[in-house]
C-alpha cells in the first residue's frame, strides 16, 4: 500500500498510457479481421476501409464497448491471492498491457494477423507466474485458450467452404448467373444482417443497459435482416446489366452485384469489433485504476466513458496508423479475394463468432477470420493458397501467448525495479 501512496499518479498515468498503447495494438491488428476482406475483394480502397472502419470502430468501442471485462483483468488469475498485496496486481495489469501492446506492434508491423485477446491473456498469466508463483493462475482457462487455437480456423474455413460451394452451386455454374445472383443475393444478405444484428444485440447492447432476452433477440436480428435483404434486392434491381453475354461478362456483373453489401458488412463487422475488443485494453486498465482508488482487489472493475473514450481513439490512431498491413495480408496475400469470395468469408466469421458465443467457446475473430479467407481458397483447391503467408501466420499464433507471457514477466520485474 506504501507503494500505491507513493507513486499514485505515476501508476494512475501509466495504467493510462498502457491501455492507450494496448487498444493502438488492437485497432493496427485485430482491425483486418472486420475490413481486410473488404479491401482484398476491391469493395474498398485501402483509404476508404481506414476512414469507414475508424469510424465503425470508434462508434462501437464508445457506444457499446462498456464491458467489465473480468476475465481479461482477474480471471486468468486468482485475485483473491493479490489481496495483501494489491500493489503488486496494479504493476502485472500495467504490465501486461505494455507487453501485449508490443507484441500487437511487432506483430502489425509484420503483417501478421495474431488475436489481441490472446496476447493480453498470455501477458496477464506471465505478470501472475512472476509476481506469486505458478499457482496463481487459472491453469483449466489456459487451457481452453490453447484449444480456441485449434477450434476457430477450423470453424471458420469450414463455414466458408461451404458457402463458397454453395454460391459456385446456386449462381454461377448455372444458365442465367445475372438472374440468379438477384434471386439468391438477398438471402446472402440476410444471413449477413441477421449474424451481425446477432453480434451486436448479444454482446453489443448490454453494455448501454438494453437486455434481449434470447427470443426477442432473435426476432430482432431476423427483422433486421429482412429489411437489409429487400434494401439489398431494391439495389441490386437498380444495377443494369446484359443478361445475354459470355459467362467470363455474367460472373464479373455477379461481383459487381455484390460489391455495395461488401461496404456494409465491413461497417457492421468494424462496429461489432471495436464494441468486442476494445475491452482487452481497457479491461486491464480499469483494474489497475480501481485499485489505485479503493485500495482493494475488487472482484469487478467498472469501465468508465472516459476509458472508453481513451481505447476508443487507441484503435482508431492504431488502425490509421499500421491497420493497413494486417488488412493487406488478409485480403491479399493468403488467397485471391473477389466480393463474392469475400463475402463467404465474412459471412462464416459472423456466423461461427456468434455461435461460439452462444455456446460459451473461447474463439478468436481474427482466428475466424483467418480461417473463412483460407477456406474460401480451399473452395478453389489448395494450390490457391499461399502456404509460405498461411505457416507463418500459423507460428505466430502459436507464439503470441508465450511471448506475451514472457514479456509480461519481464515489464513487471522491471516496473517493481522502478517502483521500490
Amino acid at each position: 500500500m506504501e507503494i500505491i501512496d507513493q507513486h499514485q499518479t505515476l501508476l494512475y498515468v501509466l495504467a493510462l498510457a498502457g491501455g492507450l498503447y494496448m487498444t493502438w495494438g488492437i485497432g493496427a491488428n485485430g482491425v483486418a479481421s472486420a475490413m481486410g476482406t473488404s479491401v482484398g475483394s476491391g469493395a474498398l480502397t485501402v483509404r476508404q476501409a481506414v476512414i469507414l472502419a475508424g469510424i465503425m470502430e470508434f462508434c462501437g468501442a464508445s457506444l457499446a464497448g462498456g464491458e467489465v471485462a473480468d476475465t481479461i483483468s482477474i480471471g486468468i488469475i486468482d485475485g483473491k491471492l493479490f489481496e495483501p498485496v494489491p500493489h503488486l496486481l496494479v504493476s502485472g495489469m500495467i504490465g501486461a498491457l505494455l507487453a501485449a501492446g508490443i507484441w500487437l506492434m511487432i506483430a502489425s508491423m509484420r503483417g501478421w494477423p495474431v488475436a489481441a485477446t490472446h496476447a493480453i491473456v498470455g501477458a496477464v498469466c506471465g505478470v501472475g507466474v512472476a509476481a506469486l508463483g505458478v499457482h496463481a493462475v487459472h491453469w483449466e482457462m489456459m487451457g481452453e485458450i490453447v484449444a480456441s487455437w485449434f477450434i476457430s480456423p477450423v470453424l471458420g474455413g469450414a463455414v466458408a467452404l461451404l458457402l463458397t460451394m454453395s454460391i459456385r452451386k446456386l449462381i454461377f455454374n448455372t444458365v442465367n448467373p445475372i438472374a440468379r445472383a438477384r434471386k439468391w443475393g438477398p438471402m446472402y444478405v440476410f444471413l449477413v444482417g441477421w449474424m451481425v444484428s446477432l453480434v451486436t444485440i448479444s454482446q453489443g447492447l448490454k453494455h448501454l443497459d438494453i437486455h434481449f432476452g434470447v427470443l426477442s433477440g432473435q426476432i430482432l436480428a431476423v427483422v433486421i435482416g429482412v429489411i437489409l435483404a429487400l434494401a439489398a434486392r431494391l439495389m441490386m434491381n437498380r444495377i443494369k446489366l446484359a443478361d445475354h453475354v459470355d459467362r467470363a461478362v455474367q460472373h464479373a456483373s455477379v461481383e459487381r452485384l455484390f460489391i455495395p453489401q461488401m461496404v456494409f458488412t465491413g461497417a457492421a463487422m468494424a462496429y461489432a469489433h471495436g464494441s468486442n475488443e476494445v475491452a482487452n485494453g481497457i479491461g486491464p486498465m480499469a483494474a489497475a485504476i480501481q485499485i489505485l482508488v479503493t485500495r482493494e482487489v475488487s472482484a469487478s472493475s467498472p469501465i468508465t466513458p472516459f476509458m472508453l473514450l481513451i481505447g476508443s481513439f487507441g484503435i482508431v490512431a492504431g488502425l490509421a496508423t499500421y491497420g493497413h498491413k494486417v488488412m493487406a495480408t488478409l485480403g491479399h496475400k493468403i488467397t485471391e479475394l473477389t466480393p463474392t469470395r469475400a463475402y463467404c468469408a465474412t459471412v462464416a466469421t459472423a456466423f461461427v463468432t456468434v455461435a461460439a458465443s452462444g455456446l460459451g467457446l473461447p474463439v478468436s475473430t481474427m482466428h475466424i477470420a483467418v480461417g473463412a479467407v483460407m477456406g474460401v481458397g480451399i473452395a478453389r483447391g489448395i494450390g490457391a493458397l499461399n502456404l509460405r503467408v498461411v505457416g507463418g501466420i500459423v507460428v505466430s499464433w502459436f507464439i503470441t501467448v508465450p511471448v506475451g507471457a514472457l514479456l509480461g514477466a519481464i515489464i513487471f520485474h522491471l516496473l517493481n525495479a522502478v517502483l521500490a
